[in-house]
């Protein structure tokens, strides 16, 4: 891979950046995610308390990135057929299909668990397959198709939680929480910007797609693999897990550590890009037991505990 290509999601990240930074005030690691998960092929779970940005940084990143951009505001009386699209059917014409919002490149989910499991669900294949099924014909989506989800905080009123299947299709989890007293006081003076922002396109889908089979370039060691690997099966062998990380847990830290690299300017993986992705990949993955939330564990825990008992591999020089 030539330093030109290495680079390249690297500059593409910075200008994303600046563009945002004239609406978005801090959430510098939801930022991050949203460019990590736009490169890998994945999809955001950004987590939060209401009103603090969450929103408005999906919907921001969606202009920057150029593309169709949908928003879905999810309610509890919504149907699939609201998201997937339908057959509209006539006595004098043959049936027409209206395309639902599904059918873009950057979709913003919005308070996604605020609506029922059946309609969470119309979600799952366009996630894992890029794809939808409207009355038994499948149609393919878009390439690049991300969706970037918000969820209000667990246990709100109104609220539905999301399935562990359903949860397990985000390539990252991240939370959006308040701002400092310093990030608040930026926000309240550029407030008549932010509520009028003017966010212009930095990039176009096929500057996309080529960062994409860039970041597949990208070297990943047998030993890297065997440490992300060992940190998964630690945590499925802990003893207050109640059920442990999937497959794709592993996938989105191979995946993602491949586009973080690129960020810091390199074509290979280190231990510390793996450390540095395992909470945002990871943590919404882990259960605990009961028994053991009643004695404060948490999942954050529990992955401490288990990078600590991980060998970190020592890479050739």
């Amino acid at each position: 891979m030539t330093n030109n290509n290495t680079n390249k999601v690297a500059d593409l990240y910075e200008k994303i950046r600046s563009e945002l930074s004239r609406v978005i005030i801090g959430k510098e690691e939801t930022r991050e995610a949203l460019m990590l998960a736009l490169i890998a092929g994945g999809h955001v779970l950004i987590e939060g308390f209401p009103g603090t940005a969450k929103t408005k940084l999906a919907s921001s990143f969606a202009g920057v990135i150029g593309g169709k951009f949908r928003r879905i505001q999810f309610t509890p009386d919504m149907m699939p057929a609201d998201i997937t699209g339908f057959y509209m059917y006539s006595p004098t014409a043959d049936p027409r299909l209206i395309e639902g919002p599904i059918f873009a490149n950057i979709v913003l989910a919005d308070e996604l668990n605020r609506t029922t499991p059946r309609t969470q669900s119309a979600l799952l294949e366009a996630m894992q397959e890029n794809q939808v099924t409207i009355e038994r014909i499948t149609y393919p989506l878009a390439k690049p198709f991300m969706v970037i989800a918000t969820q209000v905080q667990a246990g709100a009123e109104g609220t539905y939680p999301l399935t562990d299947v359903q949860v397990d299709r985000f390539l990252l989890r991240v939370f959006s929480g308040y701002s400092s007293k310093e990030e608040e006081k930026q926000v309240i003076a550029s407030i008549d910007k932010i509520d009028e922002p003017d966010i212009h396109a930095v990039t176009d889908l096929d500057e996309i797609r080529e960062l994409q089979e860039v970041a597949k370039r990208v070297h990943v060691s047998p030993d890297i693999v065997d440490y992300i690997t060992s940190i998964v099966e630690r945590l499925r062998a802990d003893p207050d897990v109640l059920s442990g990380p999937s497959t794709r847990s592993s996938i989105a830290l191979y995946k993602c550590s491949r586009v973080l690299a690129l960020l810091d300017g390199r074509d290979f993986v280190i231990p510390d890009d793996i450390k540095h992705l395992v909470f945002p990949a990871v943590e919404h993955r882990v259960r605990v037991k009961p028994e053991a939330e009643m004695d404060d564990v948490t999942p954050r825990i529990i992955m401490n505990r288990a990078l600590e008992q991980v060998s970190v591999p020592k890479l050739a020089v």
